[in-house]
């Protein structure tokens, strides 16, 4: 029997059968986090997070390529690369890709990418800007356009306390819109970065329902952690102790709260404003 050992390392296989043992292999990272975790493995879809894996330096274990991406100038530079890098080739049907990415207009490529992440023990706060520490997030969509938006004010990265949502879901990946492969990630308990904060020289500032400070009022002296909670509960109160400042954003209509992501889009441009030029 072939073993991806014998056909991997800079070949292109040509696949037409959603049973194929490769295709169900990605089929499985996408459906099911622990097959991501064992692995270590991600899907990621599209020409654009392809070349943005590749020029980002990111390990690709399969790079798959429909009908439309084999006619395609970016695309066959983007195989030529991941080709060289040992990546094994797929060249698929469209049915093929519908299969993989559970949907009916699927992107003409597909790629298979390395997991990377840090520890806090990673972190030097001498080059960092601003870190972005999300206490139990539970929203895919929510995730990763928090990763987009920090990718976009220029954040450091971005801290995963507790139970995180998977940042390699296909739902998160697909949020990033890239930005993953330009944002590290941190994986830690609460207990892990409440120690770490012990040693951090900068504010961290948290977003709180008893906070006191308006979180325009707040002076953020980078490096800064800006600090945000769950979804339903909030930041939980042990790492609202750690907090430096709690701020709230002020609210003049009828909502009683705003989305995560939303939140969390206008405190990074207000702790960003003066480092933010046209």
């Amino acid at each position: 029997m072939e073993t991806r050992e014998n056909h991997r390392a800079g070949a292109v296989k040509q696949i037409t059968s959603h049973s194929n043992p490769i295709v169900k292999e990605i089929k499985g990272l996408v459906a099911q986090r622990k097959n991501r975790k064992q692995s270590g493995l991600f899907v990621a879809e599209g020409l654009k997070l392809a070349t943005d894996a590749l020029e980002a330096g990111w390990g690709v274990r399969y790079l798959a390529l429909g009908p439309e991406a084999r006619e395609n100038k970016i695309a066959l530079e983007a195989a030529a690369k991941a080709k060289a890098r040992g990546a094994l080739i797929l060249e698929v049907n469209t049915a093929v890709l519908g299969a993989i990415t559970r949907r009916d207009n699927p992107q003409m490529v597909v790629g298979v990418y390395e997991q990377q992440t840090l520890k806090l023990s990673d972190i030097d706060p001498r080059s960092a800007t601003t870190w972005i520490a999300l206490d139990r997030v539970r929203d895919p969509g929510n995730l990763g356009t928090i990763i987009r938006t920090g990718d976009a004010v220029g954040a450091t990265g971005v801290i995963l306390i507790d139970e995180t949502t998977d940042p390699f879901a296909v739902e998160t990946v697909r949020a990033t819109m890239g930005s993953l492969f330009h944002m590290p990630l941190v994986r830690c308990t609460a207990d892990e970065f409440i120690e770490f904060r012990k040693k951090w020289s900068g504010p961290v500032v948290g977003t709180h329902l008893r906070g006191t400070k308006d979180y325009r009022a707040v002076d953020y002296k980078e490096p800064v952690i800006l600090l945000m909670g769950n979804e339903q509960a909030g930041l939980s109160d042990k790492l609202a102790d750690t907090c430096s400042d709690l701020v709230k954003i002020p609210q003049a209509g009828q909502a009683d709260s705003m989305n995560l992501a939303v939140a969390t889009a206008v405190m990074l441009y207000e702790v960003r404003r003066n480092y933010l030029k046209l």
